[in-house]
């Protein structure tokens, strides 16, 4: 059960004027000209908001880790030349400590601390009565509880100024993204919280800079307000997760080429157009409902036959029988056959419930 936040209007703390705002920089703050050289070259793009990773949480020892307070110290000395903002990630009260006593502008938690209910409740904490911006980055497992209760608990001690970072889920599956989109988990938490701003981080997503773009898009598509993007001034011999960023000038080319979609349509010929084919979605989705009622009756009368029968609620050869035959049918209408394929297991998945249900009742 979700709990209303209590948020402020992301325009009170970015700039919103640039749509979208963009957040870059380095993954990792490798040294004082390295994190220089990349800020001057970011803020001759338009960007007014540098990420650096200051402490880097890696799998395994043995690995660069960050360099801490040292990083810091190079950019309270680069905020104040090239005068931009910065964006660090904390994962401990050490961190938010020093990285207020530095100047950092803006807070995001890493996915690996999101999974840590302990972590964000001490982190919360150690914020109370600051006002500095907080990003709460999704969990690595796709769990949309601990992502929601990750911003209640900032929230809780008088975080206002907060919002969500959707960097992609760790799945067993194979695909072509380091970390799934799932983009589903995002817009069921935008559902829940209309005015929590949701910034994408494509660069991890991806995993690789040549997607970068799309991936971008798709964010903006889906109404998102921002980016988060990782960009290095020599990306081929990072420190760090070389492969997804960019340099300075490819982010100047992402950027130019993205499409910047309405979120409310403001011609009033337009609108009634559209609230017109919205009615006809509503007309039919009454209609579906109404199938779906027809179907499940029918699996009603199924499971008293099987109960008659003393037949297994599963059948196999029905159960493929099934998904063969409602693909062939899609393909035939120009659907999407893996879409369908998965609306039938979940159809199927209820059938046999129901059926279930009714057999333990007699």
């Amino acid at each position: 059960m979700s709990t209303n936040l209590n948020i402020a209007s992301i325009n009170t703390w970015i700039n919103t004027d640039k749509k979208p705002f963009i957040i870059s920089g380095p993954c990792s703050a490798e040294s004082y000209d390295q994190l220089y050289v990349t800020s001057k070259e970011l803020k001759s793009i338009g960007i007014e908001i540098i990420r650096a990773g200051v402490w880097k949480p890696r799998t395994r020892p043995g690995t660069f880790e960050g360099n801490g307070e040292k990083a810091l110290k190079w950019i309270k000395k680069i905020k104040n030349e090239l005068d931009v903002k910065f964006a660090v990630e904390v994962a401990n009260p050490n961190h938010v400590k020093l990285c207020l006593h530095y100047g950092i502008d803006i807070l995001w938690i890493g996915a690996r601390t999101t999974v840590n209910p302990f972590s964000i409740q001490e982190i919360a904490e150690s914020l109370q009565g600051s006002d500095i911006p907080i990003l709460v980055k999704n969990p690595i497992n796709p769990d949309l509880s601990l992502w929601i209760g990750a911003l209640e608990r900032l929230n809780k001690v008088g975080l206002k100024k907060i919002g969500a970072i959707h960097r992609g889920f760790s799945t067993p599956d194979k695909t072509k993204y380091r970390y799934a989109p799932m983009w589903k988990i995002a817009i069921d938490l935008k559902s829940s919280f209309p005015n929590l701003p949701i910034v994408c981080d494509p660069s991890h997503i991806c995993g690789n800079r040549e997607m970068i773009y799309d991936i971008s898009q798709k964010a903006l598509d889906l109404g998102y307000e921002g980016l988060i993007i990782e960009s290095h001034i020599d990306p081929e011999n990072a420190w760090s997760d070389a492969k997804q960023q960019v340099t300075p000038i490819s982010l100047k080319e992402i950027i130019s080429n993205l499409k910047i979609k309405k979120k409310i349509e403001k011609n009033q010929n337009h609108k009634i157009l559209l609230e017109d084919l919205r009615e006809s979605i509503d007309s039919v989705d009454k209609d579906l409902i109404g199938v779906l009622e027809k179907r499940f009756n029918l699996v009603k009368k199924i499971a008293e036959f099987k109960e008659n029968q003393d037949l297994t609620v599963f059948q196999v050869k029905r159960w493929n029988e099934i998904f063969e035959s409602r693909k062939k049918w899609s393909t035939k209408k120009n659907l999407d056959t893996s879409f369908i394929e998965e609306l039938y297991k979940l159809i199927h998945i209820a059938s046999i419930k129901s059926q279930t249900e009714i057999l333990n009742k007699k």
